[in-house]
């Protein structure tokens, strides 16, 4: 008799996503509560988050929203809480929030501290409720350095990747590659599994500059050895599935959805 493959179902399950508002966050906030859980939609764009949630809710699902630095270590503990009190649990949480601008330790502060406070916090609240699952937002960028042809159409040249939020966004993003593989390693005999996805280049906003002209765009695509660029439903599926019992074996992996990029 075959094993019967395991379907995503996330029913009595609370997921907290980070980053809600827009882009990757909301897709996968709109992914988990169609594969049954219960989502707390968290942006520092509040309007933005409960946007989001009242979308989950106009086609039935269970949603709430909240306002939320990921900057502000209190008030990322807090929103566990907040979570909880809300929706009833908590048992996943897509540490997403993420920045690609120009500004150094901003950059640092969103992309490698927040993921961190939600790491420091959402895996020891999981351990002490039993466990859970926790996926991060890496990037090919975590995984090795970028090519960017856009650097060729401005002006800073090569320096626009090696300085300011251009290397910001590269160290931190390598940054929540170990930490995904650390916490992996100490939360696992507590229950808590630890993973991260690392997108490719994704039609988000925080890619819109380089397809407002359509030739950098194609030497964009052109690095992923598929020849397009990804879809935001093509990681949030990816980090539903790292939540799920589909994945119970599996922590302390970053699975790259970068169309090929990282193989090359």
């Amino acid at each position: 008799m075959p094993i019967p493959s395991p379907t995503i179902d996330l029913t009595d399950r609370v997921a907290l996503v980070t980053g809600a508002a827009s882009g990757i966050g909301r897709v996968a906030a709109r992914r988990y509560a169609e594969a049954g859980a219960r989502v707390m939609c968290a942006d520092i764009d509040a309007d933005g988050a409960k946007q989001t949630s009242e979308s989950i809710l106009a086609d039935g699902g269970n949603a709430a929203s909240l306002g939320l630095d990921v900057t502000d270590e209190s008030a990322v503990e807090k929103s566990l809480i907040q979570t909880i009190d809300a929706l009833g649990g908590f048992d996943i949480l897509f540490n997403n929030a993420g920045v690609g601008g120009d500004d150094y330790q901003q950059t640092i502060e969103v992309n490698q501290n927040g993921v961190y406070y939600g790491l420091k916090h959402g895996a020891t609240l999981l351990a002490e409720r039993g466990g859970g699952a926790i996926v991060n937002t890496a990037s090919i960028a975590g995984l090795q350095g970028l090519v960017s042809p856009l650097s060729d159409h401005s002006e800073g040249g090569p320096a626009s990747m090696t300085e300011g939020g251009g290397i910001a966004y590269i160290a931190s993003k390598h940054a929540v590659v170990g930490m995904t593989a650390q916490f992996a390693i100490s939360y696992a005999k507590l229950g808590v599994r630890v993973n991260a996805v690392a997108p490719g280049y994704i039609e988000t906003p925080m890619t819109s500059l380089l397809r407002e002209d359509l030739q950098v765009q194609h030497e964009y695509e052109q690095l992923h050895p598929m020849g397009r660029l990804g879809q935001a439903d093509e990681i949030a599926t990816a980090a539903v599935f790292l939540s799920s019992d589909a994945a119970s074996f599996i922590t302390g992996h970053t699975l790259p959805v970068d169309g090929g990029y990282s193989c090359r």
